[in-house]
């Protein structure tokens, strides 16, 4: 059994510094779920590096990480090459936009933009949702 490990932003922009207009970045990837930026945290890199480096990667955008929030979830799946038994762990922080406009990588065939409950919506799994939860709970505390 394989053990990966990855680091990821729950990334969000407020519209003129208006909370009430918050909005969260969902990428939508290749494989067809709707997701946060995320990726594998690589050798020598701490957490947060790999999760601006992912960022920047992905989506062109850097963020300031919010201090005081980080959570984790982890999970099974099958390589769909070797077809090895492999544990995830994703470590999520929160993510302070500094811009909006999206450069997509090739590991994504769309971005968007959403309000906390259209968020909710499109975003695929439900360990996903329930970081976006926590995430807001801890923004409202911000």
């Amino acid at each position: 059994m394989e053990r990966q490990f990855s680091a990821g932003l729950v990334l969000y922009c407020d519209c003129n510094g208006d909370a009430a207009k918050r909005e969260f970045l969902l990428l939508h990837y290749t494989s067809g779920h709707w997701d946060f930026p995320k990726g594998k945290i690589e050798k020598g890199e701490t957490k947060h590096q790999a999760a601006l480096r992912e960022l920047g990667e992905e989506t062109g955008l850097s963020a300031e990480i919010l201090p005081g929030f980080e959570e984790q979830f982890s999970y099974w799946f099958r390589d769909h090459k070797t077809s090895e038994l492999i544990n995830k762990t994703v470590y999520f922080f929160v993510g302070c936009a500094d811009k909006k406009e999206v450069i997509l990588s090739h590991e994504h065939i769309g971005s968007i933009w959403l309000p906390l409950e259209a968020a909710l919506e499109k975003l695929t799994y439900e360990n996903a949702k329930i970081m976006l939860k926590k995430a807001t709970e801890f923004l409202k505390k911000s």
